[in-house]
């Protein structure tokens, strides 16, 4: 399987050109021969553009998420839309289940090559330092998984990679790839490269992060999206300016590994 990470350019509060660049995004990956692209974090809004949540929220049956969708289907690729601000209002009136009647969450949404919604992640784990996210949005409380060309894929967010825990829920849930679409700033390069390699490492599955790039008043976004592998090596990364990152995957992989370091298995 061809998975391409969509590191964009992220302009804050600009969710029209924000979201033209993200189907533009997937035209490309498709085009490149890609079965999967997976999104950044809040990618309409801008993850630092706090002001502008209430504002700019949308529910599950709202402009993007319909237009990536559509974009899935017309391109037969899957899309892992991660993520946006979702107004669970919104989506609640519309019949979607939500962990709240009202407020908003940090939702990314898995659809098929159909364009068929499989699966929603709301964002565990909510940052609270020097940022308004615990202030202004909903933790999530279910882990959904979808299988997708012979892969069990897990949802994460961000400062979820912080957690380890969640990780081997996942693992337990059959999980052999995590996506983890993210809003990583500047000053912490070390810690964006050395978190999604462990969680690969430790659990012996594909981790592909993709982060957005931009400049927010502030925070950066660093960019460096990357597919690990489950020995943690690189396969595919990118600098801090927008583009593809594009790696092949392969199942029997992770099966493999986990056969000869059977390390899971000695879990207590």
């Amino acid at each position: 399987m061809r998975i391409a990470l969509a590191q964009l350019d992220i302009e804050p509060a600009a969710v029209d050109r924000n979201r033209e660049r993200a189907l533009g995004a997937i035209e490309r990956a498709a085009g490149g021969g890609a079965d999967l692209v997976v999104l950044p974090e809040i990618f309409t809004v801008g993850y630092f553009a706090f002001e502008n949540y209430a504002r700019q929220a949308e529910g599950l049956d709202g402009e993007t998420l319909t237009a990536v969708a559509a974009a899935a289907k017309r391109e037969n690729v899957a899309v892992l839309a991660g993520s946006i601000v979702e107004d669970l209002e919104a989506s609640a009136a519309a019949g979607f289940a939500t962990p709240e009647p009202t407020g908003y969450a940090n939702t990314s949404v898995f659809f098929d090559r159909d364009g068929t919604r499989r699966a929603v992640y709301r964002k565990h784990h909510l940052f609270g330092y020097d940022s308004a996210e615990q202030e202004l949005l909903t933790p999530g409380e279910r882990r959904e998984t979808v299988d997708f060309e012979d892969f069990t894929i897990g949802v994460t967010t961000c400062y979820d990679l912080r957690f380890p825990e969640l990780y081997r829920e996942l693992v337990d849930d059959g999980v052999t790839l995590t996506l983890v679409p993210s809003a990583w700033p500047y000053p912490r390069v070390e810690h964006w490269k050395l978190l999604p390699r462990a969680r690969a490492v430790e659990n012996l599955m594909y981790v592909a992060a993709a982060n957005g790039v931009g400049e927010f008043e502030d925070a950066e976004l660093l960019g460096r999206s990357t597919v690990y592998d489950p020995w943690g090596t690189t396969l595919a990364s990118a600098g801090d300016g927008p583009a593809l990152v594009t790696a092949d995957v392969d199942p029997d992989v992770v099966a493999d590994r986990r056969s000869e370091f059977p390390a899971l298995a000695d879990r207590r």
